[in-house]
Formats: structure tokens, C-alpha cells, sequence
């Protein structure tokens, strides 16, 4: 290189020092600048961030029975939750694809509720609603409705906007209709940055380590812990108790008659599809076993990081409700009632057409109406009841009829002792008083009922009458008195009206005079607790409990107390409440009392029980006939009302056995009843073993044998069935 090329060099590198100088001065300036001139609202801008609040669910409170067993519990289980916070800018649909495949790999199920199949050969769609099931119509006008379709859509109508909708066009059919059924539920549980998407339901554990193992892969894609409903045991009082379920799309959105539409469990702080007692027990103490749900709170930066999740609010469980039903006490009463009924078509109906297939029993506390036992043959198991219930719901027995509170009898001769109380405290009678019976009642010209006449004749008082269950003495007793005034009494003691329990309980009815089909021979047959008279299983309970206490009707009630869960505080204590008085003018219930306890000795497994028990049976008739020879007879119902002891009464019970015939025939069932609720108080009974069913049937020299039928002119169906009654 020559002079004067150096020269040039030279130049040349001072000029780009000198210009990469200025630059630099330049650089340095402007960062200066910004650092005192815009260094706040970068500092804003690094430190932007957003939370997003999720709803943590409260764990339900239990219930207990009266020493404290878990009947109904909160146990954990897992669910797939999509996070579409938390997803980011992940593909959605091939997430969806990802985990139904992986879903199906371990037998599990996702949340679908589209009615609509498979497509066909013909890539064809048809709906699965039922055409004749009310509900699935209304689900499925709903779900048109909430595509914006009109209700004359159909099954590929429906599809092909789900597919033009979420771009589902280049799936497969079958990946259409699975990717189209998930979109739809994501629609239906409002899928957005502040409510995750429950995808899947009680998921097992290796599916949750499954999905957790492929976490880093599968982001939003979350395991979370839940509680569900599970039954220690499932078949104690399934009926009472009533279900959980979940929400919904009829009762989350309420529309009036005016079109206005309301949303009133979302403002009592429920989610849609969150669940909730949806009857029984469960639904009527539901603020108090619902809890307090919590919020997690996730915070994202404004690029899209998560920078923090907190638990902002803790979540608080639900209170325990207390039940005053013992568990083993229950369970020993249902299998009396099951024991007793097989007993009733191996001795008395084996070669009859109708067996005895059904019944239900009440037993109270005679000293504050608390129920301590309420069984129902045939029942069903909690557990069972999601995998069954097309079984339960198609079986002729009704094993999902609650009968002990829902079931409505003629109570037949067991409604006698409430004519006496009327007639006896009205002063229609004394204890003095008589009726002559010869067999046939001759008040009125063309009506003459008759009665058996089975251990009395001749003037019979009103003891005597109640023991032996005389039909011509209530029929006169009856039609003195006036059905007005001994539905009065009835009334007050229970009959008829409701108890007061928690639940739903059938109202029943007694026979007055504003009946359309009254004349005046129905005084006569309501008397002897027919005509058309129906009462329920509950409400002889509470009659009985009411014939006790002398006249003192409680609440009947199934709560006792509402717990804290967490300290097992109480919080609430139901009380004794009395519904109603009759006012003892005198003798009135002990006369009563000592017929009872004369039935009682007519009755086997009674009249040698170590306890004396007040007892009063009934044989209604039912509508339906069979013929023994050219003799038309009608089946008849087994009925018993009781309690004891009977000079201070601790329990009072009702008892109802379809197509059981004779009233005495609960005679046992009354015997294992009372032997269970002493082995309960002296701590012996237990749900392993109940000791139900351990009582033998003994005669006065204490052999064993076959119980034998009392019939105590109970009904009498097709003696006082007459051609032709008189008018009123």
C-alpha cells in the first residue's frame, strides 16, 4: 500500500469512528431520556397484570343419624377441567381430540348432553330424545333454543350449525359430532377466561395420573379435586333423604307469565351446573349443608405469563345435619317389615293370587314426635341408584314410591279408637255405656251392615268393643257422634292433615259430609274407617303417638340438630312441638288404652311379650275382587297402629302391608319392633347385627307356632258393601 492510499484508509476510519460516535451519543441520549423522562409508564407497562377469579367448591356437609353414623358423606373425587386461561394460544379442537382419546383409552366418559347420535352410513344425524318423555322434549327444545335454531330443526340441522360455528368442517363425521357434542357443553357450562369447563366427572385414579404425566404437553388441562355424594349405607331411609344433582337449565333460568326472565340461583351465588339438593332432605336443607364456596385467584401478566395464584378465600364446608334416626334401629325395623311379609305369603297367602308385596312402617318417639324409623318395601339403594334406575322406575313394586310418607290406605278398623276418643270427650258415651250386638245393624230399613260377632255378643261397652273390634258399635257410635265431629278429633290427632315432617307427605282425607257421593250410610262406614277415608303410614304413626300422650299431638320431624362441621357445635336444635291438644275430660284415653291393650292379648307375638303394648289392627278392604267359589271377596290391607309401654308410652307406631289381609298378622312385625328398639337402648343393637327377626312366636306354654289370624271384624268388605244405601 502506497502514501497516499494509507492516506485514504486513515480517513475512511475516522469517519466511521466518528459517525458510529455520534450514533452511540445518539443511543446513550435517547435511553437517557426514557429512563427520566418515560421510566413510570414503563414500569406500568412491565408491571401490568389481571386477575381472574375461580370458584372454589365448598365440600357439602354430611348426614349424621342420631349417634352421629354418617348416612349421607362428601368424599373426594376428580374431575378433567379445561383452564382456557391457562391454554393460552393452544390449539383448542386438537387439545379436545387429545384428551377424548385419551379418555377413552382408560373407559371413562366426558360431559355431553347433545341429543343427537352417531351419523349413519349415509352421514345422517337423528336425535336420541325419547318422543314420548316430557323431559327430554323440553331439553330438547332448550338445546334448539340455544343454538338459535327454530324448533322444527332437525338432528343434521342442529349439526351442520355446530360444524359452520366452530369450524369443525375439516374433522371427520365422527369427530364432528364428538368435537361438536364437547362445544356445545362448553356452551351450556359458559366456557370463558373466569369459568373453566368441566370436560369429566369422577375420573379414576389412573386416568388422573395419565393426564398428569402428560402435563407439560397438555397445558390448561387440570385435575381437580371435588366432592361427591357416597352412602356408608345406601338403604337406610333412601327416600327421605331425596338426591343431589346438578343444576339445571329449567331451574337456573326461570321465565314468569309476563316473559321475564330471572336467574335466582345464580344471584344465591350458585354456577350453572354446580350441584344441589334436588329433593328429599337434601333439598330442604340445602343453605345449610351447601357451605360456602372459596376463590382461587390466578394473576397473568400482560404478555401472557401467570405470575401468582393465591386462595383468596377459603373454602368453607357445609354444616352436618343430624337426623333423629339411629341407623342400626332402621335398618332392624326394614328387615322386620321384609321378614314379616315373607312370613304373610309363606303362611297365609301361598295359594292366593295376589300376594303381599309392599308396605311401609313409621315408628315415633311418643315423647317429642321424632321419627326414629321409616321403612319402605320394596326400597333401593342410594349407591345403585344412577346405574338402576331405569330398573327401579320399571318395577311394578314402586320401589321409588316413598309409601311411609306418600302412600295413601283406608285405614280400615284402626280408625276406631279415634270414634271412641270423639264420642266418649263429646259425651255421646261413657265408659257406662252400651250397644247391643246380634250380628246385624237394623238402624235404617234397606241398609244392614253386620259384624262377626268374634268374641262378643250382647251389649258390648266401649272396651270391650275397641278389643274385639265391633262394627255394631261404632256404626251407632258412629252415626250418633257425627262423622263432623269425629273428623274433628281426627284431625287432632293426625289423620288427615299433615304431620309436619321435613318432606313431602301426601295431605290424605277424611270422609265429611261435603263429599260428593255422601249419604247418610257413610257416617257408618267413615266410622269403622272406611267410605273414603286415606290416610298415610306417617299419620297412624302420629295418631298412635297422639293416643299416648292423651291427647298431645307433636311435629312429626326427622331432624334433630344442624352441627358445625368442623367443632360438632350445635347450631340448631329442633324442639318439641306441639301441633295440636284434645282435652282429656277425664277417663276418655285410658278407656281407649285399655281396649288397645285388649287387642294386644288377642294378638300372636303380643299377648305374651314381657311389655304390655296398646295395639289396634285393621283389615281394609281394597277395590279389587276375587271369587272363593261363587262368593265374591275383595283383598284387604294389613293395618296396626300401637305403642308402648302402654302406661308410659316411649314409641308409637304405624304399620301398612298391601294385600296383607288380616290386621293381626303385624302382630310379630310389632314384636320384632319393640325388640329392636330395647337392644337400641341397651347399646346392643348394630348395624352387623341387628338382631331383627330374633323373636319367636310363642303360644302361653312357649311353644312354637304358626300366627295365628285374628279377624276382629276388621272391614268386613264384603258383608257391609250393601245393594242399596239410604239417602241422606
Amino acid at each position: 500500500m502506497n502514501q497516499d492510499e494509507h492516506k485514504i484508509v486513515v480517513r475512511r476510519m475516522a469517519g466511521l469512528i466518528a459517525a458510529a460516535s455520534v450514533l452511540i451519543a445518539v443511543y446513550v441520549l435517547r435511553l437517557i431520556f426514557l429512563q427520566l423522562v418515560n421510566s413510570d409508564s414503563f414500569k406500568a407497562q412491565a408491571t401490568n397484570t389481571t386477575d381472574y377469579n375461580f370458584t372454589v367448591t365448598a365440600a357439602r356437609g354430611d348426614i349424621v343419624d342420631s349417634a352421629g353414623r354418617r348416612i349421607a358423606a362428601s368424599t373426594t373425587s376428580y374431575n378433567v377441567v379445561l383452564s382456557k386461561l391457562l391454554m393460552g394460544d393452544e390449539d383448542l379442537d386438537a387439545m379436545l381430540q387429545r384428551i377424548v382419546e385419551l379418555l377413552e383409552a382408560h373407559g371413562e366418559k366426558w360431559n355431553d348432553s347433545l341429543l343427537i347420535g352417531e351419523p349413519d352410513a349415509a352421514g345422517h344425524y337423528s336425535f336420541t330424545a325419547q318422543a314420548d318423555s316430557t323431559s327430554d322434549q323440553k331439553a330438547l327444545a332448550a338445546m334448539k333454543d340455544s343454538l338459535g335454531l327454530q324448533q322444527y330443526a332437525t338432528a343434521d340441522d342442529v349439526m351442520e350449525k355446530l360444524v359452520e360455528d366452530y369450524k369443525l368442517e375439516s374433522y371427520p363425521l365422527h369427530w364432528q359430532r364428538v368435537l361438536g357434542g364437547i362445544h356445545y357443553e362448553m356452551q351450556q357450562q359458559a366456557f370463558s377466561n373466569v369459568n373453566n369447563f368441566v370436560m369429566a366427572e369422577n375420573v379414576s385414579e389412573v386416568t388422573v395420573a395419565t393426564i398428569k404425566e402428560n402435563s407439560l404437553t397438555m397445558p390448561g388441562v387440570e385435575i381437580v379435586e371435588t366432592s361427591t355424594r357416597s352412602y356408608d349405607e345406601g338403604d337406610i331411609i333412601p327416600h327421605v333423604l331425596g338426591r343431589v344433582g346438578k343444576i339445571t337449565a329449567e331451574k337456573w333460568k326461570v321465565t314468569d307469565e309476563n316473559g321475564q326472565t330471572t336467574y335466582p340461583l345464580r344471584e344465591k351465588g350458585y354456577n350453572m351446573n354446580d350441584m344441589i339438593g334436588v329433593s328429599g332432605l337434601e333439598a330442604v336443607y340445602e343453605d345449610e349443608l351447601r357451605g360456602k364456596d372459596g376463590v382461587e385467584t390466578i394473576t397473568r401478566s400482560s404478555d401472557g405469563v401467570i405470575v401468582g395464584t393465591a386462595m383468596t378465600t377459603v373454602p368453607e364446608p357445609g354444616h352436618t345435619v343430624q337426623l333423629t334416626i339411629d341407623s342400626a334401629f332402621q335398618q332392624a325395623v326394614d328387615k322386620a317389615l321384609a321378614k314379616n311379609i315373607e312370613m304373610i305369603n309363606s303362611t297365609y297367602n301361598s295359594g292366593s293370587s295376589a300376594k303381599a308385596t309392599a308396605g311401609a312402617v313409621v315408628v315415633i318417639s311418643t315423647k317429642d314426635g321424632s321419627v326414629l324409623a321409616a321403612s319402605n318395601y320394596p326400597s333401593y339403594d342410594q349407591n345403585l341408584f344412577a346405574t338402576q334406575y331405569s330398573q327401579y322406575s320399571s318395577d311394578p313394586g314402586l320401589p321409588l314410591l316413598n309409601r311411609a310418607l306418600q302412600g295413601l290406605y283406608t285405614p280400615g278398623s284402626t280408625f276406631k279408637p279415634a270414634v271412641a276418643v270423639a264420642a266418649l270427650d263429646s259425651g255421646v258415651i261413657n265408659r257406662f255405656s252400651t250397644v247391643y250386638c246380634n250380628g246385624v245393624y237394623t238402624y235404617y230399613d234397606d241398609y244392614r251392615p253386620k259384624c262377626t260377632r268374634h268374641g262378643h255378643s250382647g251389649n258390648i261397652d266401649v272396651i270391650t268393643a275397641i278389643k274385639w273390634s265391633c262394627n255394631i258399635f261404632f256404626y251407632d257410635v258412629g252415626r250418633r257422634t257425627t262423622s263432623d265431629v269425629y273428623d274433628a278429633y281426627a284431625y287432632k290427632m293426625g289423620l288427615g292433615t299433615r304431620t309436619g315432617v321435613e318432606v313431602n307427605e301426601a295431605t290424605g282425607r277424611l270422609t265429611t259430609k261435603n263429599d260428593s257421593n255422601y249419604i247418610a250410610s257413610l257416617d257408618l262406614q267413615a266410622a269403622i274407617g272406611q267410605g273414603n277415608t286415606v290416610v298415610t303410614p306417617v299419620q297412624l304413626a302420629t295418631y298412635a303417638g297422639t293416643l299416648a300422650n292423651r291427647g298431645v299431638r307433636y311435629r312429626t320431624h326427622f331432624v334433630k340438630a344442624i352441627l358445625d362441621t368442623n367443632t360438632g357445635k350445635v347450631l340448631q336444635e329442633t324442639q318439641p312441638e306441639v301441633m295440636d291438644v284434645i282435652e282429656d275430660r277425664g277417663d276418655t284415653f285410658d278407656l281407649v288404652r285399655q281396649g288397645m291393650i285388649g287387642v294386644s292379648e288377642t294378638v300372636s307375638g303380643l299377648k305374651n311379650y314381657p311389655v304390655t303394648i296398646a295395639c289396634k289392627t285393621g283389615t281394609p278392604q281394597r277395590s279389587e275382587t276375587y271369587y272363593v267359589g261363587s262368593t265374591r271377596k275383595h283383598y284387604t290391607n294389613t293395618m296396626t297402629v300401637a305403642y308402648g309401654p302402654a302406661e308410659d308410652a316411649e314409641i308409637a307406631l304405624g304399620i301398612v302391608i298391601e294385600y296383607g289381609g288380616g290386621g293381626a298378622r303385624a302382630g310379630n312385625l310389632v314384636a320384632d319392633i319393640f325388640d329392636a328398639y330395647y337392644a337400641m337402648k341397651d347399646g346392643s343393637l348394630t348395624l352387623d347385627e341387628t338382631g331383627a327377626g330374633e323373636t319367636a312366636d310363642t303360644t302361653a306354654d312357649g311353644q312354637d307356632t304358626v300366627p295365628e289370624t285374628v279377624e276382629n271384624n276388621d272391614a268386613l268388605a264384603d258383608d257391609t258393601a250393601p245393594a242399596a244405601q239410604p239417602a241422606a
